[in-house]
């Protein structure tokens, strides 16, 4: 078997067994299929798709690249969240504590950003001395001393879908359920999860743009879970524009910080406390979803789950002081701002390409070797439906140089409309399935 026979199979829209899978992802790892070979490959999956059959069998192929996590020392039930990506989404950052303060395990092993969607783990190094390379028994112990660990793979865990994600990241090859599938599930199952919370977003903003992609993603991710057996829930969130108000970075630290003081924007505390109760209710936790919003928001108003961020970061090698006062934090070297150029309400905006003007900004990666600029991104003072007034800011940008800035501005032109009536919004969280639904 060669290569080029599985690429060619899958360029001829045939279906690919479990043997060809498993050589050429093995022989991909082993520096046999070259780099240009796999990105081919991912490609004619991209165009031509996988079936359930070949979508599991390449999650299993993932799986036992690395090692299984054994985290049945760990008392409780074990539960993640994982989001399927979108711009401003720092849900992970407020609800991993904010679970793990209610004394269920949160074992949270994150990823990077991915295309225009930030990641976990560049928005926790932000953090000045975190650390998110951290080895296994060190986050198991993370986990028995603060019910909450917030790694990235190590070489361990899925390495075949560490080296594939960050190829599909600069070869177009993101919004793909049978490799988003594959790479989510993969990584969750080798954590030692014993159940698992899905955000799978659709809109302008998120890889699945529709409802039925995303739904259709939803589905399958539950399937895979289903057959280990894991219970997974999955929600269907909106991403028609982004989460909170600020994007980038440090600046959703900043923004989390926030929302753990229980000052945070609406929308964005809505979706964490949806998510983060179905976790609760996976858990035994609480027995309905009334009882789990009271506990979410006792923890958030007596402060245990700002303590538990705290408590977190210091064990994983952060300065919190940057935590109790983000004021000390540098800001970007240069600003800009958007101005409303008439009076009316924020409209309909193309939210992939606000994400796409944080990445040339800095808080993203254009190609795998590119440093992340942790001060870059933007603050948005209206989004839609807004009122706003000719002349108002309708959203900060934050760079290194006033050459980023420009490119930011560029790519935001149009981007950002004002309408003379307010659009309807559309709800934020559209449905619950279950395996029940599949």
């Amino acid at each position: 078997m060669t290569p080029y026979e599985v690429i060619s199979a899958k360029r001829d829209r045939q279906k690919l067994s479990e043997t060809q899978i498993r050589f050429i992802v093995e022989s991909y790892l082993a520096g046999e299929t070259t780099e240009y070979q796999m990105s081919a490959l991912l490609m004619a999956i991209y165009l031509n798709g996988m079936d359930f059959e070949e979508i599991t069998a390449l999650t299993q192929t993932y799986i036992d690249s690395g090692a299984v996590v054994d985290l049945s020392a760990i008392p409780g039930v074990k539960v993640d969240k994982h989001s399927t990506g979108g711009v401003g989404d720092k849900v992970s950052i407020i609800l991993a504590p904010l679970v793990a303060a209610l004394d269920v395990p949160v074992p949270m092993i994150s990823g990077r950003g991915l295309g225009h969607s930030g990641g976990t783990l560049d928005k926790l190094e932000s953090i000045p001395g975190f650390r998110t390379d951290l080895s296994i028994d060190r986050f198991k112990e993370l986990l028995q001393d603060h019910r909450l660990g917030l790694i990235g793979q190590t070489a361990d865990i899925v390495p075949a879908d560490k080296r594939i994600y960050a190829l599909r990241d600069v070869t177009a090859t993101v919004s793909c359920i049978p490799l988003i599938s594959a790479s989510i599930m993969s990584k969750k199952i080798a954590e030692g999860i014993d159940a698992l919370v899905l955000d799978v977003k659709f809109g302008s903003g998120a890889f699945m743009k529709d409802l039925a992609d995303a739904t259709a993603l939803a589905k399958t991710l539950i399937r895979i879970g289903h057959g280990v057996g894991k219970t997974v829930v999955a929600l269907l969130t909106g991403m028609e524009q982004p989460l909170g108000n600020k994007i980038g970075n440090w600046l959703e630290i900043e923004e989390s910080i926030d929302c753990l003081h229980g000052r945070g924007p609406s929308d964005l505390m809505q979706v964490t406390y949806d998510l983060a109760g179905q976790m609760l209710l996976l858990a035994g936790r609480a027995g309905r979803a009334s009882e789990a919003q009271q506990l979410m928001e006792r923890a958030i108003n007596d402060g245990s789950a700002y303590q538990k961020l705290l408590d977190i970061a210091a064990a994983q090698g952060a300065d919190i002081s940057f935590l109790e006062n983000p004021e000390k934090m540098p800001v970007a070297a240069e600003r800009g701002v958007i101005v409303a150029d008439s009076d009316g309400f924020v409209g309909e905006m193309d939210t992939y390409q606000v994400g796409m003007a944080s990445v040339v900004m800095g808080a993203g990666r254009i190609r795998t070797d590119d440093e992340i600029d942790p001060l870059a991104g933007m603050i948005f003072h209206r989004k839609v439906g807004d009122a706003v007034k000719a002349g108002e800011p309708l959203v900060e940008l934050h760079a290194a140089s006033a050459e980023r800035i420009a490119k930011g501005r560029a790519m935001l032109d149009g981007v950002i409309s004002v309408v003379d009536a307010a659009p309807q919004k559309s709800p934020l969280v559209l449905k619950r399935l279950t395996i029940e639904d599949c």
